[in-house]
């Protein structure tokens, strides 16, 4: 049995103040878009967004791309979760993951460690807690005392993990419902599915710069690829996936403070694989060919600008 192929896209859009993008989002369900996946860094928490999508688009599942398993304890997120399923029962997805060192332990002053034994922690704890079991476990990673959610979840929500290497993607295929991928190709899809195992949810955001000029796009793509790959968790993925050699005087001269010159040594090639670019109706082949390497669920986080966006979602859509 296959997993069918699912139209998500990266929610919300830059530029555009959060409530002024109700009708972009009601387009979407009539331009055969099925997801919106809200991610959580340095700009919106990941589920105020699409509660407020619910509302305005019944016929979409909504998805967290990801929460990070530091930054809430387990009650706080074990009750964001209810919330969520309550404001849009049926139809809404947990990504988690570890995050990086950056946001856990420079944003959040925590301590970034035994990453994989915290997300799999995590995956139990929920598992109980929106059950409505009473949880009082000693974990590797934490500890809840008695605890007990007062909201009843009356269908679980499928709990995906973000995943780089080979380890945190076996788990995302064992404890978890799937994996949420990016930063890569979509060759790299080749690679990284066979750990997820079969039948399983393979969420792709996969960032599009629909932009027909190569300088103007290799240049930005540089700049995003720095400001990531230079993250160890980052690194050691796109080493462990044989980027190593071309990548090596981008983290040398990145350590040395270069950063001018270490943006500069990002060869071509690799831009080109992890950015999707050119017009619109290329970028959407390309995107095409991650669903067609194993990716269920494909999610574009689109750089453009607000006046550029709708014509881009029209152009990239499923139902064309």
């Amino acid at each position: 049995m296959s997993v069918p192929t699912r139209h998500g896209i990266t929610f919300p859009f830059d530029g555009i103040p959060l409530l002024d993008q109700r009708e972009i989002v009601r387009e979407l369900v009539d331009l055969g878009y099925t997801d919106l996946w809200s991610a959580e860094s340095g700009g919106y928490d990941a589920f105020t967004p699409l509660v407020v999508a619910a509302q305005w688009a019944p016929e979409l599942r909504l998805g967290t791309a990801i929460v990070p398993v530091y930054t809430r304890g387990a009650h706080t997120l074990a009750s964001t979760v209810a919330s969520m399923c309550a404001a849009a029962p049926g139809r809404f997805a947990l990504g988690i993951g570890s995050s990086s060192d950056v946001i856990v332990e420079r944003w959040n002053a925590m301590t970034f460690d035994k990453p994989y034994q915290r997300v799999r922690d995590t995956i139990t704890f929920l598992r109980a807690a929106l059950a409505g079991e009473k949880v009082d476990e000693t974990y590797e990673t934490f500890r809840v005392r008695g605890f007990r959610l007062g909201i009843p979840v009356a269908e679980q929500p499928p709990i995906l993990v973000a995943a780089l290497r080979a380890g945190m993607l076996r788990l995302a295929g064992t404890k978890g419902d799937g994996a949420i991928i990016n930063w890569l190709s979509a060759e790299d899809v080749r690679t990284v599915a066979p750990h997820v195992g079969p039948d399983k949810e393979i969420v792709a955001r996969i960032f599009v710069l629909p932009i027909d000029d190569a300088d103007t796009a290799r240049a930005i793509g540089r700049r995003a690829i720095a400001s990531y790959l230079t993250v160890p968790v980052y690194a050691a993925f796109h080493e462990w996936l044989g980027r190593g050699e071309e990548l090596a005087d981008l983290w040398r001269l990145w350590r040395e403070g270069d950063r001018k010159g270490a943006v500069a040594t990002i060869p071509d090639r690799v831009v080109d694989d992890l950015f999707v670019w050119g017009t619109p109706e290329a970028c959407r082949d390309k995107i095409a060919a991650y669903a067609a390497n194993g990716v269920t669920t494909t999610a574009p986080a689109l750089f453009c600008g607000p006046d550029q966006l709708p014509s881009v979602l029209r152009a990239i859509a499923p139902a064309r």
